[in-house]
């Protein structure tokens, strides 16, 4: 049974949705996502005695969302972890992390190194440090074609278009970064001219294999109540976490480490030359790396079986 309840952490207020007794899981999802992005993990953590624990982060679900940009730098959302960690009386904790939940999780060992035991990472590989600010890269490559990551850097622009037609924005991005959808076909875009929505592939109609009509319903029922400026912060405050992390980026990740992503995932085109063997070389601690065929970015969704499975294996490990 899922327990839901809230804590007070720092300067907001966290949703937070636990399953099981044992040594605990906290895992830290990313855009579009909720704490509801780990369903599929709870009961099978749960059943196999630890205790899974799945917040809505700063600025999703019903979780607080500040409007300033600052409070989404790596200063808040690592002070957010162990704040929640103490606020359940844990002192160590597995954490696991898709999206910029696994920008986030990556940085924990060095920021936080006496409250994270190990990491469970998805969908996001440990690459070099971007040579110039983030924005000023996003920029550069939004003139070669559309980039999200461009697009939702100035404030009001994407929300104008996201928040009026979240259904329409959901069920689009959820099935072109899936395994069976085409995202990189919005790099056949120019970016003068097109909003998201305009470069982003037609769906099928739900349910699919890893979806249903009822499952999608409580996304489109939580953005079409939060907005999506909360989410779309934590990509505005991409330069703050930058310059936060010069000196901790190149820190070696020691901690005993799984990653799983999926063999379709787009981001793996998206992040430099070879970021799985950039991940090796970075990442000490790495104990497996966990390729799903046919899986895409929401690998924990599409994938659950396996990917419980290599979560339980691993965690068993430790």
């Amino acid at each position: 049974m899922i327990r839901h309840h809230t804590v007070d952490v720092g300067d907001i207020t966290m949703h937070v949705a636990e399953q099981g007794e044992g040594d605990p899981i906290v895992l830290c999802h990313g855009f579009p996502g909720l704490g509801y992005s780990w369903r599929h993990q709870m009961q099978a953590l749960a059943d196999a005695g630890y205790r899974a624990i799945a917040p809505d982060m700063r600025g999703y679900g019903a979780s607080s969302a500040p409007t300033d940009v600052r409070v989404y730098d790596r200063t808040h959302t690592v002070a957010d972890m162990v704040g929640l960690l103490d606020a359940l009386d844990i002192d160590r904790a597995v954490f696991g992390g898709h999206d910029f939940g696994a920008h986030l999780v990556w940085d924990l060992p060095a920021r936080a190194p006496d409250r994270v035991v190990a990491l469970a990472q998805f969908s996001v590989p440990r690459v070099a440090r971007m040579p110039v600010r983030p924005s000023v890269a996003f920029e550069y490559m939004a003139k070669q074609h559309f980039l999200h990551l461009h697009y939702f850097q100035r404030p009001g622009v994407a929300e104008a278009e996201l928040d009026a037609r979240p259904r329409e924005f959901l069920a689009k991005l959820f099935h072109a970064l899936s395994g069976d959808g085409r995202y990189l076909d919005c790099w056949g875009f120019p970016s003068d001219g097109n909003g998201y929505l305009d470069v982003l592939p037609e769906p099928p109609a739900l349910p699919w294999s890893w979806l249903s009509e009822a499952e999608f319903d409580v996304y489109v029922d939580e953005f079409a109540r939060t907005g999506f400026t909360g989410g779309l912060n934590w990509y505005r405050a991409e330069d703050l976490v930058w310059e936060q992390n010069a000196g901790l980026h190149d820190t070696p990740v020691a901690v005993p480490t799984t990653f799983i992503v999926g063999a379709q995932d787009p981001v793996l085109q998206m992040m430099g030359a070879d970021p799985l063997a950039q991940t090796a070389d970075r990442v000490p601690g790495l104990q497996s790396t966990h390729v799903i065929p046919g899986a895409g970015h929401f690998v924990q969704m599409e994938a659950a079986g396996e990917v419980n499975r290599i979560l339980v294996d691993f965690l068993d490990g430790l």
